[in-house]
């Protein structure tokens, strides 16, 4: 039987809207699909992303993904966190990684499990980057229409990076943290962990602190119905350490700037081989050693010869001029003093301050006391000249050096006891400048003026600085951050101890513009305190900007702002201080009293190195005025010299810095 079909009317595919329109129905069927496809894919890696194994294989889906945040200033939280992220990466527990500048606060209640590393910067408050996130936590706990059951769906821990030199302010921000957690329903899984850089123990509190936050996520932060952190113990496990973490420390013993809460993480490889003597920065059977292994090698890397446990010598950039006939330092000019003669060391690399204008960019230790071992003056002398005499003969055969110039500097007549930290802090401070003088080596000691009791008992040495480097507490505050609560009435008291020296007395004002150069009368008023011979003002040296000092070349000033301020300044003394000295190429110039400097016109600021040694030598009782000797025409103030030697060649290096764009 023949079957019929009915008859259609024919579709023709020839006209151009029925092409338009089969090809608009295939796109948007070929659309629909891909957007299924991708948005079941994206579900499926949301959904594993989002859970953490468990030891059976099974997906818990009560624990999320959780966010490890670090709160950094110079690296150190940053560091730390990714050592604990390897940690939980390596323990099948994934985290993000977040630095809190780049986090929305307001997202916090949306977590259910929260790590904190935390430094905290000056005056206990937060680093700038994470003063944003830290208002925001105080704000919202102390707000009563927010509640304390934001983050009640949270589990969180916090680990602290600070200095216990701070005192009170001791990871204070660790501390706030946890507490502002807690009062906004936070449930914390471990009570808060903390290091202290400058107990020597950051890394090994780090690492029990990781570890018992890896075995509390792992048991679901509960063991049989106990929390886990009443069960933890002192001998949990063993040291973690990965290949990763080796190769984050090396690549961090290598940079250039490394500031003293920078460096965790950064302690010689456990996999060098490498010999130490000591464990943490403590000797194993009495105080702890104030250079660490991390502390030694970054200050090594700066030139530093460390010697001892604390002390540390460096040959001087003018050291190495005035030994190629290039020229001295100010206090050539100044003083008289021989630079290619003069060895730059310290006695103490602590100090109690921490200078936005630090040339050491806070490399070196902090504290408020010796708490150190302790070195043999005669051992740290001794060893002093040793090291400075093998970098000076490392300058034979440097064009210019002669054989009577380079004989001459290994027979030091200097000792500036101001390369770094506080030397007054040294308890033998006394005995080490006897050993000094008895070698008849001058010495031009500088200190920070926080510690007024060591000035007063200090024996006489050749010339005695302390340094101004704000005339206001609270600028002063701002500019060298000092770790003394009452850093204002020991800076006082510094000043007036020196009017009881007999000897040699220097202010020393560092300029930084933008920070201390508006308070001309507030420096007059300081004058009267310590009655100062001298006055030394000089423009702040740019070192590079880091992470502990935003300074740039802005706050750098000229020559020229440095000699008006010098002239107001002493304009406004009415004939007790005026201008003497200055050094052009260092921006540098002196005041001197004039009615101990100046003699029928001629000022006599420099020294008679060896009449001071004679009266030093005799026992007797001297003055400043008793080894004064006449200053040359070309040191003078306004002199065509600027201060430089005449009798030296005038080196100028070629600039070829390419412009900018």
């Amino acid at each position: 039987m023949k079957r019929t079909y009915p008859n259609f009317p024919a579709m023709s595919f020839s006209s151009t809207p029925a092409r338009l329109t089969l090809l608009a129905l295939l796109s948007a069927t070929s659309i629909y699909c891909f957007y299924r496809s991708r948005r079941l894919k994206l579900l499926k890696l949301s959904v594993n992303a989002n859970l953490i194994p468990q030891s059976n294989g099974h997906p818990d889906v009560s624990l999320k993904r959780g966010k490890l945040f670090f709160v950094t200033q110079t690296g150190t939280s940053k560091t730390l966190a990714h050592q604990l992220h390897g940690l939980l990466t390596s323990s099948g527990i994934p985290f993000a990684l977040v630095d809190v500048k780049s986090y929305e606060p307001e997202d916090l209640a949306k977590e259910s499990l929260v790590l904190i590393i935390a430094s905290t910067w000056e005056d206990g408050k937060p680093p700038a980057d994470a003063k944003f996130f830290a208002n925001w936590l105080a704000e919202s706990a102390d707000d009563f229409r927010v509640g304390s059951l934001l983050l009640s769906e949270c589990r969180f821990a916090v680990f602290g990076v600070g200095s216990g030199a701070y005192g009170d302010s001791y990871n204070a921000v660790a501390r706030d943290f946890s507490r502002r957690f807690r009062g906004l329903g936070g449930n914390e899984i471990l009570p808060i962990g903390e290091g202290d850089v400058d107990g020597g123990e950051l890394d090994s509190a780090f690492e029990e602190w990781s570890r018992k936050i890896v075995k509390a996520l792992k048991g679901s932060g509960l063991e049989n119905g106990v929390s886990a952190e009443q069960s933890f113990n002192d001998g949990i496990g063993d040291e973690f350490y990965s290949d990763e973490d080796e190769e984050e420390e090396e690549d961090d013993l290598e940079s250039v700037v490394v500031d003293l809460e920078d460096i965790a993480g950064k302690a010689p490889s456990k996999k060098s081989g490498g010999a130490v003597t000591q464990t943490n920065g403590k000797l194993s059977n009495g105080p702890k050693e104030m250079v660490t292994p991390v502390i030694r090698a970054n200050l090594e890397k700066q030139g530093y010869k460390i010697l001892g446990s604390h002390s540390g010598v460096k040959i001087c950039r003018w050291t190495k001029s005035q030994l190629r006939g290039r020229g001295g330092c100010y206090k050539h000019s100044f003083y008289g003093i021989e630079s290619h003669r003069c060895m730059e060391a310290t006695p103490s690399l602590a100090c109690a301050n921490k200078c936005v204008f630090c040339w050491r960019h806070h490399t070196n230790p902090v504290g408020k006391s010796w708490q150190w071992k302790m070195d043999d003056a005669l051992e740290i002398v001794n060893s002093a000249l040793d090291q400075h005499r093998k970098m000076i003969k490392q300058m034979k055969g440097v064009p210019g050096v002669t054989q009577e110039r380079l004989a001459e500097g290994l027979s030091p007549r200097h000792c500036a006891l101001s390369l770094v930290g506080e030397p007054i802090m040294y308890p033998e401070i006394n005995t080490l400048v006897d050993e000094l003088h008895k070698r008849r080596i001058s010495t031009f000691l500088v200190t920070n003026a926080q510690f007024p009791d060591k000035i007063k008992m200090l024996k006489p040495i050749t010339q005695l600085y302390v340094s101004v480097d704000a005339a206001t507490k609270e600028s002063l505050k701002a500019v060298d951050r000092p770790l003394f609560g009452d850093f204002w009435e020991r800076f006082t008291d510094s000043l007036t101890a020196l009017r009881d020296k007999h000897q040699r007395t220097v202010y020393r004002l560092t300029l930084v513009k933008g920070w201390n150069t508006e308070e001309l009368d507030a420096y007059f008023e300081l004058f009267s305190l310590g009655q100062p011979d001298f006055v030394e003002i000089k423009g702040v040296t740019y070192c590079g900007s880091s992470a502990t000092s935003k300074l740039t070349m802005e706050n750098v000033p000229w020559h020229a702002d440095v000699k008006a301020f010098s002239e107001a300044i002493a304009l406004k003394s009415e004939g007790e201080y005026e201008v003497a000295c200055e050094h052009a190429h260092s921006c540098c110039v002196l005041l001197a009293k004039t009615d101990r400097f100046k003699v029928n016109g001629q000022w006599f600021t420099w020294i008679d190195y060896e009449k001071f040694h004679d009266l030093v030598a005799s026992g007797k009782s001297f003055d400043s005025t008793d080894y004064m000797a006449a200053t040359p025409s070309w040191a003078v103030y306004g002199a065509d010299e600027g201060g430089f030697d005449p009798d030296q060649a005038r080196y100028r290096k070629e600039r070829n810095h390419r412009p900018k764009p």
